[in-house]
């Protein structure tokens, strides 16, 4: 092995050499320079990224108000402080509602007209599952002359004032309906006592002049308010009623429930309607306070 200057041998293609490659020093110094202006470029791009995303952020938080301050976002309590936009109403103070009874009792307040067609406008009377047909209506001023025997007197001394009848019939049985009108229940209540029940029949429409005339009929006699009733019911072929036959009777019964009904329905009528003009009358008074 021979040794020259700059150091020894290195193999097959070295140079003994000792003077710089100053064109590879060169390349990679300028490799160098480029790496270092890569990271310069890359490292600013991120953080504008970041200043970006801080910039977006604080304009969300601040909901676009001027100044550029953030707005808090409503709590709870605000939310709860909003008006209601409900309309309010005035008190409205409504008596208690009118009864029913008063306004059949008292002559003062029992006003609504009083005929056959307001008293028995049904075609049919209708009790439970019986049906009778109407067949004639009547009214008088004069109550003797729909009476007959002591009812007449009874009727008399008692001050009625009006008697209005009705007749229905079904399967060769009929009834009359008489309700007479006093000044007072207890009027009424006195007649009811007496239990002087000899209501004239009013015979029409298929119900023949002789009904229950010279015959048994089954005759009854109440009151309500300021009403009494009267019924006459028996057969259209001049039958007698007994104590055990049942068409009749039911009949009988049926009528005297009908008449009831009907005079109670007249006060609730009149007393819904005193109540509805009462309301009226408190929702007017409220709106103008």
């Amino acid at each position: 092995m021979s040794f020259g200057q700059g150091g020894p041998f290195d193999g097959p293609g070295g140079s003994s050499s000792s003077t710089p490659d100053w064109g590879a020093l060169a390349e990679e110094s300028e490799a160098q320079a480029r790496r270092k202006r890569w990271m310069w470029i890359g490292g600013g791009a991120l953080a504008a990224l970041a200043v970006a995303g801080i910039v977006t952020a604080a304009v969300m938080t601040g909901g676009g108000s001027k100044g550029g301050k953030p707005t808090a976002a409503p709590t709870a309590s605000d939310e709860a402080a909003v008006p209601d936009d409900k309309p309010s109403f005035p008190d409205v103070s409504v008596p208690p509602p009118p009864n029913p009874r008063d306004y059949i009792s008292d002559p003062k307040k029992d006003k609504a007209p009083l005929t056959p067609a307001t008293l028995f406008p049904q075609k049919s009377m209708v009790v439970g599952e019986h049906t009778y047909p109407r067949t004639k209506t009547a009214t008088t001023k004069d109550c003797t002359a729909a009476a007959q025997g002591p009812l007449v007197s009874s009727l008399s001394h008692n001050g009625c004032r009006q008697l209005l009848r009705a007749t229905y019939a079904k399967g060769g049985v009929a009834v009359t309906i008489g309700i007479a009108v006093f000044d007072s229940p207890a009027k009424a209540a006195k007649v009811m006592n007496e239990n002087k029940a000899n209501l004239m029949p009013l015979p029409g429409g298929g119900v023949p002049s002789d009904f229950c005339q010279g015959t048994k009929c089954r005759m009854a006699t109440n009151a309500t308010g300021r009403y009494a009733y009267f019924t006459i019911a028996g057969y259209l072929n001049g039958k007698d009623v007994t104590g055990t036959e049942t068409k009749a009777q039911q009949i009988a019964r049926d009528g005297g429930a009908y008449a009831f009904s009907q005079i109670t329905q007249r006060g609730k009528d009149q007393a819904a309607k005193a109540a509805e003009q009462q309301l009226k009358d408190a929702q007017k008074k409220a709106g103008q306070s």
